[in-house]
């Protein structure tokens, strides 16, 4: 058994108790006498060979920053805590859309000023607010971000790291699209899960039905089952700019729901 200690929390991970994953926003369910390890949501991603192509995304903001988060409604921004001072902001096109848009702000001492914009993918059904195993439908929310991980080395994550062969996924969407590749490098989203922990730990705070193993992770062509993707050179930049020292949150939704 393989054991980690991350900030004083212990990841043991035996390999034998997690079989190949399959989709994102999916738990696995028992294999007859071992231990179920959690299914994740997957995008189509690139492969782990090869260099990636340059990251598309708009040019960087030069807008002066905003006393709030732009786009954000009174609801939303309550969820937002206090200590907040990065904010990934993730706005779909409306609840059936899996196309989205996102963008890290960071917060300092004149307001939050927005980096670049990138394009992101959800689930395939959308987006809702009571997300359930198997909907095919990304949660909307305000979800902390502490924990990250991946099939390949960490390249700089200022989040516990936890690279692990469990992060391996070798098979095809139902569109016949490869999945090689999507774990390679994951933050885990904390949408039903004990936040201190590896994205692979198979705890469900509200139970099984309600879903789990939402993180972000590489895209590929398609949209996910439930987790939001991005290009491999963007999470590569997250995982060594988001910092646990600013208590980041991801913030997802349709935008007219981020904007109650």
């Amino acid at each position: 058994m393989k054991t980690r200690v991350r900030n004083g929390v212990c990841a043991a991970t035996a390999l034998a108790l997690f079989p190949v994953l399959t989709a994102c926003g999916q738990d696995a369910q028992p294999q007859a006498g071992r231990e179920a390890a959690p299914l994740h949501d997957t995008a189509p991603g690139a492969g782990s060979a090869g260099k990636s192509a340059p990251t598309p995304q708009s040019a960087r903001t030069d807008a002066a920053p905003t006393a709030e988060l732009p786009g954000l409604g009174p609801r939303t921004r309550a969820e937002v805590g206090p200590d907040t001072r990065q904010a990934l902001v993730v706005t779909g096109r409306d609840r059936n859309s899996s196309d989205a848009e996102a963008v890290l702000y960071e917060k300092g001492a004149e307001g939050w000023k927005a980096g670049a914009t990138w394009t992101a993918q959800n689930a395939r059904r959308g987006w809702t607010d009571h997300h359930v195993q198997g909907d095919l439908r990304s949660p909307i929310g305000v979800y902390g971000l502490t924990d990250a991980g991946g099939l390949l080395a960490d390249p700089g994550s200022k989040l516990p790291y936890d690279r692990d062969q469990g992060f391996t996924i070798d098979r095809t969407d139902d569109t016949g699209q490869s999945l090689r590749g999507s774990f390679d490098y994951v933050v885990a989203i904390n949408y039903n899960r004990d936040a201190g922990r590896s994205p692979l730990d198979w705890g469900r705070p509200l139970g099984p039905k309600r879903g789990g193993g939402i993180w972000l992770h590489v895209e590929h062509t398609t949209p996910t089952q439930g987790c939001v993707a991005l290009k491999r050179e963007v999470m590569r930049e997250l995982l060594r700019t988001l910092d646990p020292a600013k208590k980041p949150v991801v913030v997802m939704g349709p935008k007219a729901d981020l904007a109650k």
